[in-house]
């Protein structure tokens, strides 16, 4: 007969304390009101992942409806191209009049920023954070916020408007902003640490190899109670957990090769944007895999942000670069950069495909969105944005399709299906018309 486990098992030591991913064992465990939110077929994970300062439409709009062959900006999206929807015409009417700030504010808020430069700022609270108080109850971080840059500037950053909209896209209400961790070593100690200060947690890692080592008795222990199916998943999972911890350990321990060529960059971590950017995707994926949170979100740049990307061909700064113009080469070097941020997306939504849970994989469990509260850069204008949608939501998700709006339709349309698909109960989500049904037909 089976060992029954708690969906909540950890596996504990000194410093650590590891979740484990769904497991064969936890199933008949289960209470009756576990298994609503537990079970494989049921479970729902949200991501939201922000990139900035929109797009170039002409290398990044399909042709027809159907993903028969993706534009250049979204190739690196083939691999996954069944389990993603593109969307045009979706508007942000309340991100006018037309800045970086509100771009980034009514992302996820879909609501209007006050306009102010002092500490009485107020927005919305924000879609991912509606769903952290339903699915995100019942796992160890209800939500996760994340991002690349060190978001450290405060007062007035764009026309008027506080930097408090511009550095953060998670809202807990219309005055809470939600800080987001830029730093891998601190994100892996909130999924994996035991508690303590963060000066407790370094101090005990200093004392050992890995997080992982403290954990090694209770682990061999627990294996001998399981079956060989779960025994291969935790060795999977463990493995997932130790590479990216060693990622972190290499970037840390090469802090003097690293010339930081832009101040936003936390020290300590990778100096390639490229392996920065994957470790944090890799993070969201392993608190996917252990339930630890079933709620992320991840801004990849922040607004009107000057960093370069000369790894892709495009030494000129971010920001410039997108005032293009109509200057055809301006315009190519837009779409690099966003031909390389989807290409991060894109390994993050095979890494999920590449793990298993229940009756298929962590990216069947999952809905992602992806996306820009800017359309076109140059104008500043909050139409026609770059909106991709994937993952299968437990069955309730069909890809494999370009959906085109005949007129411009509300972002938080799109909020209020994702919230209800990943079983979410909600009427309507700020300045929402209707649910956007033709992603669920």
């Amino acid at each position: 007969m089976k060992k029954a486990l708690s969906r909540r098992t950890l596996l504990r030591g000194a410093g650590a304390a590891v979740a484990l991913p769904l497991l064969d064992a936890m199933v008949p465990a289960l209470t009756a009101d576990e298994a609503t939110v537990a079970e494989p077929s049921k479970l729902r994970r949200l991501s939201y992942i922000y990139m900035p300062m929109g797009f170039n439409p002409s290398e990044w709009t399909p042709e027809g409806s159907k993903l028969e062959q993706l534009p250049s900006s979204l190739a690196s999206l083939s691999g996954v191209k069944d389990q993603l929807s593109v969307i045009t015409n979706m508007d942000l009417q309340n991100a006018y009049p037309g800045s970086h700030a509100t771009s980034n504010s009514a992302f996820l808020s879909a609501a209007r920023a006050k306009r102010t430069e002092s500490s009485d700022y107020y927005l919305g609270t924000t879609v991912d954070q509606i769903a952290a108080r339903s699915i995100g109850r019942n796992s160890q971080l209800p939500s996760l916020e994340l991002a690349m840059d060190l978001l450290s500037t405060v007062g007035q950053c764009d026309n008027g408007y506080a930097c408090v909209y511009q550095n953060n896209l998670s809202w807990s209400s219309p005055t809470t902003p939600l800080p987001a961790e830029a730093h891998p070593r601190l994100v892996f100690e909130t999924l994996f640490g035991a508690g303590g200060s963060i000066e407790d947690r370094k101090a005990t890692l200093s004392r050992r190899a890995s997080l992982l080592d403290s954990v090694v008795g209770e682990m061999k222990r627990l294996k001998n109670q399981l079956g060989v199916e779960d025994q291969h998943r935790i060795d999977g999972y463990l493995e997932n957990i130790r590479e990216v911890e060693r990622r972190i350990q290499y970037a840390e321990a090469n802090i003097d090769e690293n010339p930081l060529p832009d101040l936003d960059r936390p020290l300590g971590v990778p100096a390639s944007y490229a392996e920065h950017a994957r470790i944090m995707f890799d993070l969201q994926a392993l608190a996917f895999q252990g339930d630890i949170t079933r709620v992320t979100t991840f801004q990849l740049a922040r607004e009107a942000s000057t960093r370069s990307y000369p790894e892709i061909g495009v030494p000129d700064p971010h920001h410039p670069v997108t005032h293009h113009g109509n200057n055809p080469e301006k315009l190519a070097k837009v779409a690099k950069i966003n031909a390389f941020h989807v290409s991060l997306f894109a390994g993050f939504l095979e890494k999920l495909s590449s793990i298993p849970e229940g009756n298929g994989t962590l990216l069947d469990h999952s809905l992602l969105l992806y996306g820009s509260g800017m359309g076109d850069p140059d104008a500043h204008d909050h139409s026609n944005l770059p909106i991709l949608v994937a993952g299968g939501a437990a069955g309730n998700m069909q890809g494999g399709r370009h959906i085109r709006f005949d007129q411009p339709t509300p972002l938080s349309n799109l909020h209020l299906t994702l919230l209800r698909k990943a079983g979410v109960p909600l009427d309507q989500f700020a300045d929402s018309t209707g649910e956007v049904e033709e992603l669920f037909i």
